[in-house]
């Protein structure tokens, strides 16, 4: 399947977001190589500043291959909202359904189209007390599964300097935004599995780790051996 067209949507919001990011920010980008050229495929991307998505894009955008972001199905019933997020080719999530395999249905399909389907599999900014990415939902693991077709795990660094997951903006001095895209996670072992909740489990776990691993490269030292769990933590809901 070849390149799909980026369009106009995307590249006025590229038009309107780069100068900025270019003027206030350095940057690192490394594994241009493992985003594939043609074809779906999955990218699971840890989060730890509100500032990921739009240094994350930035990357991408210049590989060729736009990433499209799971967002709210009700966020496209908002007249603007709804036309941006349609426009640039992001991805409505019924988060409602009881069905869980349901619920994720526009993203496999899109997946299966050609497109990339960006996860942040954490669910929320993380929670980890130095940063390291959490344990992950088990939706990234659900769609992979169900396309088996490729998952690359993306590491960021440096934006969250800038903008603290919890905290004030520090824009100065000129911050490097860093991104590491990793080689494909093999999962064949799991195709045909039945998507039990420990094989979910089990899967996205492997995602997390692969993920945490080329953050431990651009942070230049070690992930630790367990990943931080808000469930497990009192006073933070589930």
């Amino acid at each position: 399947m070849s390149r799909r067209r980026i369009g106009f949507w995307y590249r006025l919001a590229a038009v309107i977001a780069k100068p900025p990011l270019v003027l206030l920010f350095k940057r690192d980008w490394r594994g241009m190589e493992n985003i594939p050229a043609d074809g779906g495929f999955i990218t699971a991307v840890n989060h730890n500043s509100a500032l990921d998505p739009l240094s994350y894009a930035h990357f991408q955008y210049n590989t060729g291959r736009v990433p499209r972001f799971l967002a709210k199905a009700t966020l496209f019933d908002v007249f603007f909202v709804g036309m941006m997020l349609r426009g640039t080719g992001q991805i409505p999530v019924l988060r409602e359904s009881t069905d869980a395999a349901n619920a994720f249905r526009s993203a496999v399909d899109a997946v299966n189209r050609g497109e990339c389907v960006a996860f942040y599999p954490e669910g929320t900014l993380t929670r980890d007390p130095e940063l390291w990415p959490m344990v992950g939902k088990t939706g990234v693991a659900r769609v992979a599964l169900m396309t088996k077709l490729p998952v690359v795990p993306v590491a960021q660094w440096g934006a969250n300097k800038a903008l603290p997951p919890y905290g004030k903006p520090h824009l100065f001095p000129r911050k490097t935004l860093m991104v590491l895209a990793g080689p494909p996670v093999d999962l064949s072992a799991y195709y045909g599995s039945d998507p039990t909740p420990d094989v979910l489990k089990e899967v996205t776990d492997i995602i997390m780790a692969a993920v945490a691993e080329q953050l431990s490269v651009l942070r230049g030292e070690p992930a630790p051996a367990e990943r931080f769990d808000p469930r497990k933590q009192k006073g933070i809901s589930k």
